[in-house]
């Protein structure tokens, strides 16, 4: 990193008390003691203590002895200190800072500055640790000893490990679908109350199928020490669809999994991809090698793509990176595709996401901000529809993604290479980049992905920080199971993405006449095109008919809540799987949306309900997963919560003692309104916050759902003047969504 190198030996030391393992998200108390090197530091010089970006340890505070996160400094040699805390004061990606600063006096060779995380002298409970894995958790320390505020990084940096803590919950992970007698495997794991997975589970459970599998064991046991249990070679001889549920010695079901469709042949399978995220070489955390490790072992994914920020990528770390995708590609089992995150800044086009087929391809960089070779600065492409010319010829793809910076893709777009849009990361929930490549008439898919900086790929739990939303996945239906038949899903849009949950899902449209199918977009020029009676989401058909067949097929892995049918920017309907006479005591309140398209997009929702006239018999969050955050019920008819939203939605549901009586009062700082609750039925009443869809919505539900299986099948008149873009957003209850990519038809 670009700080001075100027005799770091002669700078100092520093340690840390005690030092060894410590459980993810826990309160703890740490002294680091810097002994001044040769130089000391002269008056007005200062050390800075920094952290990664990713991490969400504490925010340190130095008002509250009693309170968490205190943080004090002494000198030993009286020397008067001041204490600042900045979430930017330092180079990226060691971005949080603890500036210590020596305002009166000086340090000579030998002196202390002891600082103590979560000093318990006056009451602290201690730091709250980052709440993710870390085997090397640094406090890096920097000196600026001359007071130049010119920085010294110290030789040698005092380190922690951050481990994860005991199960919480378990998760249970089938493929999607399978033909008979195909042989396919169950992954079972623990995490803790942060996501992270356990290796700290021990207890043995029953498995119970909903239908004959052979191979399948009738208990699993957990074992200390191991992350996960894979029970293979399984098979089923009848089609149909299966889950399995983790049974306890109580006869708890303690996870149940995804779904699995059975059928008799398939010419497409489902393959679940995490195609973005980050390592500690750029923005992320753990090695790039954990990354693609994790994805494959702790995610059981199929496929993933590291996806660095490109003016961070140095060169040898890019040929690092190419050879890990060659050493992780395995044709059949786990495909990985080389690639990188270009950067540019918004005005430039915004960061998209180039995945290639082959390595040692060339990376076009937005810059080398963070690069200090320039002997290649010739190949940066600086704006969008650079790197789209940078790329002509290549055996790639590129989707535009939403992150700190967001692709406009009004200002660059290049329908050769960009198949899709990025709808959902661990940034957020961005519907409106879709509706962006509507309006211009683009045909994209769309595709989820989690961009995940705390080294989950493909599990990504947004912790306690900005990101605002667990990470989602893509699943691919492909042809084959490697980069060749996965990469031809991705350019005929064959996929559909979550925000990480696994469904089956299927979109189709059916002609009453056949119907011209294009094997590209036309508006490329001349492409091979045959007639069909049918289209699945992706593809793009002429028809000369004035209306045709949109059929949805889909077994979620949650109870479905309600399924969107659109046409490009239209809702055309609304379908719930219950009626409104299966309505009963539970009401549902979601805060849902965005500020605005940039990195201030943070809204919060910090806010109370209060009922009069009834009470809550029982209350459970929604999308809560930042546990910092607080949701408590004060009173029978009282609840407070903390909340923010990133374009997505958090909420609650509520149990009522009575169904029908009493009125329900909400307060946040955007909206405050007063409902009867005999008007909250099974449509939305919706209180409008500005921003981008921000908004609160109050809506009721059946006390108990059991639809996971939707069949709807509809007829949908066409427009002659544009694209019908027909596709469809699901919501589950457990607060997970997921859109199929449209099918494009033009009459």
């Amino acid at each position: 990193m670009p700080h001075s190198s100027y005799l770091p030996e002669r700078m100092g030391s520093a340690d840390i008390s005690p030092r060894g393992r410590f459980e993810a998200g826990s309160y703890q108390s740490f002294e680091l003691i810097y002994t001044a090197g040769y130089f000391g530091i002269d008056d007005t010089g200062s050390i800075k203590i920094v952290h990664r970006f990713a991490s969400d340890m504490g925010r340190p505070q130095f008002d509250d002895p009693a309170a968490p996160n205190y943080v004090t400094a002494e000198a030993s040699n009286g020397a008067v200190l001041h204490l600042e805390y900045d979430m930017k004061r330092n180079i990226r990606p060691w971005d949080k800072t603890l500036y210590i600063k020596v305002v009166r006096g000086f340090l000579r060779e030998g002196d202390t500055i002891t600082v103590r995380f979560g000093d318990p002298r006056g009451g602290c409970p201690g730091m709250r640790l980052q709440t993710f894995c870390e085997h090397t958790f640094e406090f890096r320390v920097l000196v600026d000893a001359i007071a130049t505020y010119n920085y010294v990084e110290l030789p040698v940096q005092p380190e922690i490990a951050i481990v994860p803590g005991p199960p919480a919950h378990y998760r249970a992970i089938l493929p999607t679908e399978r033909e008979t007698g195909e042989t396919f495997r169950l992954c079972l794991k623990g995490e803790d109350r942060w996501g992270n997975p356990s290796d700290r589970c021990d207890e043995t459970f029953t498995l119970r199928a909903s239908r004959p599998v052979e191979g399948l064991p009738a208990q699993v046991t957990f074992t200390p020490g191991e992350f996960s249990v894979i029970v293979e070679n399984l098979s089923v001889e009848a089609p149909g669809d299966l889950h399995v549920e983790l049974v306890d010695g109580h006869g708890e079901v303690r996870a149940r999994s995804n779904p699995l469709r059975i059928s008799e042949s398939m010419s497409l399978k489902p393959y679940w991809g995490d195609l973005h995220g980050q390592s500690e070489e750029t923005i992320g955390t753990n090695s790039a090698r954990d990354f693609h490790v994790f994805a494959r072992d702790r995610a059981f994914l199929d496929a993933v793509a590291h996806q660095g920020n490109d003016f961070q990528i140095t060169t040898p770390f890019w040929r690092h990176l190419n050879d890990l995708s060659r050493e992780f590609n395995e044709d059949g089992r786990f495909v990985v595709f080389p690639g990188y995150e270009w950067s540019g800044n918004t005005g430039l086009g915004g960061d998209r996401n180039v995945l290639y087929r082959h390595e040692d391809r060339p990376i076009h960089r937005s810059s080398h901000a963070l690069v200090d070779d320039l002997s290649d600065i010739d190949t940066d492409a600086n704006s969008a529809e650079g790197l789209f010319h940078a790329l002509e010829g290549e055996d790639c793809v590129v989707f535009a993604h939403i992150g700190g910076r967001y692709a406009d893709i009004r200002v660059a777009h290049d329908i050769r290479l960009e198949r899709s849009v990025e709808v959902h990361s661990a940034w957020g929930t961005f519907e409106w980049l879709i509706h962006d490549a509507f309006e211009q008439g683009y045909r994209v898919g769309i595709v989820s992905n989690s961009d995940g900086h705390k080294g989950r790929p493909g599990a990504s739990h947004p912790g306690a920080t900005k990101f605002g939303a667990y990470g989602g996945l893509t699943c691919m239906l492909a042809p084959s199971f490697d980069r060749e038949g996965l990469l031809e899903s991705l350019r005929r849009r064959h996929h559909y993405g979550t925000t990480g949950c696994r469904m089956v899902l299927d979109t189709r449209v059916a002609f009453d006449n056949p119907a011209t199918l294009f094997d590209d977009d036309p508006l490329l020029g001349d492409t091979d095109s045959r007639e069909v009676s049918s289209a699945m989401m992706g593809d793009i058909c002429r028809s000369a008919d004035a209306e045709v067949t949109f059929s949805i097929d889909l077994h979620a892995s949650s109870p479905v809540e309600r399924v969107e049918i659109r046409n490009g920017l239209d809702v055309l309907e609304t379908v719930r799987p219950f009626a409104e006479q299966d309505l009963g005591r539970r009401i549902r309140v979601v805060w849902e949306g965005s500020e605005y398209r940039g990195r201030g997009r943070e809204t919060v929702w910090d806010g109370r309900a209060v009922l009069q006239g009834n009470g809550f018999e029982r209350l459970a969050p929604i999308n809560r997963y930042n546990l910092d955050k607080r949701f408590e019920q004060t009173a029978p008819g009282a609840v407070e919560w903390q909340a923010l939203t990133t374009g997505g939605f958090g909420g609650f549901d509520a149990w009522l003692e009575d169904s029908g009586s009493g009125t329900l009062e909400i307060e946040t700082a955007l909206v405050k309104a007063r409902l009867d609750i005999a008007e909250i039925g099974r449509e939305d009443i919706v209180f409008d916050a500005g921003g981008i869809s921000r908004r609160i919505r109050v809506f009721r539900l059946p006390d108990d759902n059991p639809h996971r299986t939707m069949t709807v099948e509809r007829r949908i008149a066409l427009r002659d003047d544009r694209d019908n873009a027909l596709y469809i957003c699901v919501t589950q209850e457990d607060g997970h969504l997921a859109w199929s990519s449209p099918v494009y038809v033009f009459r």
